[in-house]
């Protein structure tokens, strides 16, 4: 309301012909995009005509609203932008997201006036041709530094007319610290009218340090710290039970522009974890298919024995190199004193602090290290390759000789800001000598800082040796970068992981043999069942922890009524197995991308093509864009070639009508689908009668219920006061309950992992000793000005209300009733 008053205010000075150049400049310095204001200043102020026809040619965003069901750690997010033109003339409208390098979109359409363009996911090997060169899709680009891909989409909007872009993509939440951390990018690059984000959480185990950061910029991404300032951004509103949780960040136009007026607000991130109660760790399994969560805690660490190989050379000089030994005083810090460490700077030459071994850590060693890398001088060229080689020798001699394989774990940790310019400059050459030095005994870790660093080199380092590479740009802060991924692979628990099912029980599972388990992290395994009738799973999982042996064993119990799908009640869906689930599209996920990655380090140009052609597959099987699909934008002749629904994932709906209740108003449940205003195309497959619609509280029990009565044409109902001596709503005393076969009936909170996943699944309300079935549904209300969560009772309402609908039937509109029908007063 502030920045209308504000705008009233400068069109008083209009009118009244008091400076209008100052106007024009108070609407470029906003960015208030009003087009009768624009029309009214460039009559009065011919010369900023070039102004303002530069503010006509871009559409107004008048929407932009994100949607995140995250359950059980997989995320299905959906992005939803609309511009308009008000403009008098045909404009280029263009759309662009960032998401996160480790997603995989799913779905992409366009409602460009009365035209729909829906995005077809083809393999890359087909031709591409488009059926509108005006409105085309660019796939995603690598912003490796951010650990994002950019998406943009562009479109011509017809004079008067608005354009919707609608953005699927999904991910697996990987733990990091201890925390899954959900990230999504607010760039809209314009204030937005109406701006908002949305975040669902539904976590079986249960729900715990729930915390919103405020919205993070290039400078502080990723670097797992906001010690400056920790609250959460203005209007963010969090709503929390044991199982589920909804956040929600809609700032108005004022409140953006105190963040960013150029509509670049930052990234908006959510981080929790979930309770570990379990050993062997929270397994779930959902029609035919299985994921499991393995992340023991309570460990004592394991010894480690680690070589940091550090840049010496001329391009490191400055503030990386400074950052960079900041970052290592901290690091050494932490060793533990049963850790071995030794340091190794190169440039064109390799110097070893230590020769020819690890050095226990004492006071003493870890100052006399603090004094070698703070006397280290950038110089020379960079000798990727002979830094590798000796750092590698040094660690396999160390290992033979003190045999601790079994009782530690190795790693080395490289960094580098640059390519290799000294010895061998082939990469594929330094990744193979590399791979052979190692043997498999230990993983290497590296790190790339700046623009210039050859990153694909350091990726297929890491991967080769069972590592992770990390990227720091250059405007970053390295030191908290550094320490930050260092922290991720400081602690291991466990070494040598197996996780075992039995072999005629279990198909297709994915990666299964780990090196190494660290503190904070999470081992994700999922594969299909053969029985999918079987009731129960077995479980072995051995490991190696100090000088001890770790064999965990269980049976998992496999529930199989369907009660663990989030939203069928809700959904309409019939038959369970009709809706694609979150397991299932979990190990598809980890599936792609284990094939995406042994495609990478293969070496076989016929092993490639195969993991190629298998990758591809299952991606246009799930309809995943990956570096082997692509999206094709088809534009839909007729409303009959539209989908019933655009977004080709699972079924949310549930999950959005149980959190939204937790607190505050919320988005459209389900997926987003193109409903533009004025539009005639049809995409959701919901429709509303002409049926009159109740909603009416029970105090006593503070909960709120719902229903429709089916009537005829015509029929007048009676609605009077629910007096105290005869109402029946309001001095009531109803509960919630869930109906079970065996009579068992469990709260709404509860985080049984068979009971709670649909909490719609046999829900009732007892009142005057009936069950009344009931699911969480939101009405509308004061036509449809408002929204209300609610529980809604089936069947017309019978057995809520006293009586039969005949019973409250007016024979005029002045006919109370108060003869006959007291009792059955609503």
């Amino acid at each position: 309301m502030i920045w209308l008053v504000w705008l009233c205010c400068r069109l008083s000075a209009v009118s009244a012909q008091q400076d209008p150049e100052l106007l024009a400049r108070d609407l470029e310095e906003a960015e208030i995009l009003d087009y009768n204001l624009i029309d009214n200043v460039a009559r009065r102020v011919p010369r900023h005509n070039r102004f303002l026809q530069r503010l006509e040619t871009r559409p107004r965003m008048s929407e932009f609203s994100v949607r995140s069901t995250i359950i059980s750690r997989y995320a299905f997010t959906t992005v939803s932008c609309t511009l308009v033109n008000s403009g008098s003339e045909p404009r280029e409208g263009q759309f662009e997201m960032q998401i996160p390098i480790t997603a995989f979109i799913s779905n992409f359409t366009m409602v460009i006036g009365e035209r729909v363009y829906h995005g077809e996911v083809i393999g890359k090997d087909q031709k591409y041709g488009g059926t509108d060169r005006k409105n085309r899709y660019s796939r995603p680009t690598d912003n490796g530094e951010h650990r994002v891909e950019t998406f943009k989409a562009s479109g011509t909007i017809p004079r008067k007319t608005e354009a919707v872009f609608l953005l699927h993509y999904e991910e697996l939440l990987q733990r990091r610290l201890g925390k899954y951390q959900y990230t999504v990018s607010i760039r809209p690059q314009q204030l937005v009218g109406k701006l908002r984000v949305e975040v669902n959480i539904l976590e079986n185990s249960g729900i715990v340090s729930l915390e919103v950061l405020p919205l993070q910029n290039s400078k502080s991404r990723g670097n797992g710290s906001s010690e400056d300032d920790i609250s959460p951004p203005p209007s963010t509103v969090v709503g929390q039970t044991k199982t589920l949780a909804k956040v929600t960040f809609s700032p108005n136009v004022v409140q953006q522009s105190k963040i960013a007026r150029n509509g670049v607000l930052g990234d908006f991130v959510v981080r929790y974890d979930v309770n570990r109660e379990l050993s062997v760790g929270d397994v779930q399994v959902l029609n035919g298919y299985f994921v499991h969560y393995f992340a023991p805690k309570d460990l004592p660490p394991l010894p480690k024995n680690v070589v940091f190989v550090l840049d010496s050379s001329a391009s490191m000089v400055g503030t990386k190199l400074r950052q960079t030994k900041d970052a290592l005083f901290t690091i050494l810090q932490d060793l533990r004193p049963e850790d071995h460490f030794n340091i190794i700077g190169f440039s064109n030459r390799i110097k070893v602090w230590q020769q020819d071994q690890l050095v226990p850590v004492t006071l003493n060693n870890i100052r006399d290290a603090k004094v070698y890398i703070h006397n280290m001088s950038p110089t020379g060229g960079t000798n990727i390759n002979g830094a590798l080689q000796i750092s590698t020798q040094i660690l396999n001699d160390y290992i033979t000789q003190n045999d601790i394989e079994a009782r530690s774990v190795s790693l080395i940790i490289f960094l580098t800001d640059g390519r290799p310019t000294v010895g061998e400059t082939k990469s594929a050459k330094i990744v193979s000598n590399t791979k052979e030095a190692i043997r498999n005994r230990f993983c290497l870790f590296t790190i790339g800082i700046g623009n210039d660093v050859d990153y694909q080199l350091l990726e297929r380092l890491a991967l080769e040796n069972c590592g992770m590479t990390r990227r720091v740009r250059e405007d970053e802060d390295a030191a908290a970068q550094l320490k930050g991924f260092y922290d991720e692979i400081g602690t291991p628990l466990l070494s040598d992981i197996r996780i075992d099912y039995p072999t005629d029980s279990v198909e297709q599972v994915t990666q299964n043999l780990f090196p190494n388990y660290f503190n904070g992290s999470e081992i994700v395994i999922a594969g299909k069942l053969f029985n999918k009738t079987a009731d129960r799973l077995h479980v072995e999982v051995t490991a190696s922890n100090s000088d001890k042996y770790v064999l965990l064993k269980t049976d998992v119990a496999v529930d199989l009524s369907g009660k663990n799908h989030v939203g069928l009640a809700s959904s309409g869906a019939e038959d369970p197995t009709d809706d694609q689930n979150y397991v299932e599209r979990t190990w598809s996920y980890l599936t792609i991308k284990e094939l995406m990655t042994s495609w990478l380090k293969s070496d076989d140009s016929e092993e490639k093509e195969t993991l190629r052609e298998r990758a591809e597959k299952l991606a246009l099987a799930y309809n995943f864009v990956t570096p082997f699909t692509m999206l094709k934008m088809k534009e839909l002749a007729s409303q009959a070639d539209l989908p019933k629904e655009v977004y080709t994932g699972p079924s949310t709906e549930g999950v959005g009508e149980i959190v939204q209740g937790l607190q505050g108003h919320r988005a459209p449940s389900g997926p987003v689908v193109a409903k533009p205003a004025k539009q005639k195309v049809e995409v959701t497959k919901t429709s509303a009668d002409g049926d009159p619609h109740f909603v009416v509280d029970f105090p006593l029990s503070k909960l709120t219920v719902c229903f429709n009565i089916d009537g005829e044409p015509g029929d007048i109902l009676r609605l009077v006061s629910d007096h105290k001596n005869s109402g029946q709503f309001l001095h009531q005393d109803v509960k919630l309950t869930t109906q079970e076969p065996l009579g068992e009936r469990h709260q709404m909170t509860s985080g049984n992992l068979t009971k709670s996943m649909d909490i719609n699944a046999g829900k009732a309300l007892e009142l005057k000793g009936r069950l009344i079935p009931v699911v969480w549904k939101q009405r509308k209300i004061y036509n449809g000005e408002q929204e209300v969560d609610c529980w809604f009772a089936k069947n017309n309402a019978e057995k809520l209300i006293d009586g039969a609908y005949k019973d409250y039937l007016a024979s005029h509109p002045f006919d109370t009733g108060t003869s006959s029908l007291t009792e059955n007063q609503l």
